[in-house]
């Protein structure tokens, strides 16, 4: 993957079949407890209440490639953050909270009111991503990730402020 990719070669647009094997292969570069072979296929295919979106490059060297992915579950009236990724050659450029932010919009359409999410206490860049958005940590999950024996924190933000999130997207 390019390392140099500019920010307007990065398109954001609804999960296809077509990009389910890039998926899968970059939440095995971006976690040590991916999710298992199907899942993903799952969310787009069979679960009426995921929203898939991808980030892709379409200047990318070896043509359009997927580079960061968002799976939300509607729950009733929440948005529970299942995964978000961004391949390591394109962090740090504002991939994710596009990606947050426009999820959480088409969330918001679909009538979610809140945001729910765990993240491994650890993870600063994530931390740092879910606080710049509103989030508070409201609880702990002791040994929630057991590959690595982490905890996670439970996260929400409630209420969903849709001004913010489109002053997110930029």
């Amino acid at each position: 993957m390019s390392s140099r990719a500019k920010s307007g070669s990065i398109a954001l647009r609804g999960m296809r079949e077509e990009d389910l094997a890039q998926v899968a292969e970059l939440d095995h570069l971006s976690f040590a407890d991916p999710w298992p072979q199907g899942a993903f296929e799952y969310e787009l295919k069979s679960n009426d209440y995921s929203l898939c979106l991808v980030a892709e490059d379409h200047e990318a060297p070896h043509g359009r490639e997927i580079v960061g992915a968002l799976v939300i579950w509607m729950i009733v009236d929440e948005a529970h953050i299942a995964t978000l990724a961004v391949h390591p050659d394109y962090r740090h450029r504002g991939i994710a909270r596009r990606l947050l932010a426009e999820g959480l919009l088409r969330a918001v359409s679909l009538g979610a009111v809140r945001s729910l999410l765990e993240v491994r206490s650890g993870n600063a860049d994530a931390l740092h991503l879910y606080y710049g958005f509103g989030y508070k940590a409201v609880g702990l999950r002791p040994n929630y990730y057991q590959t690595e024996r982490e905890d996670a924190l439970l996260l929400d933000l409630d209420p969903l402020d849709i001004e913010n999130l489109r002053n997110l997207i930029g």
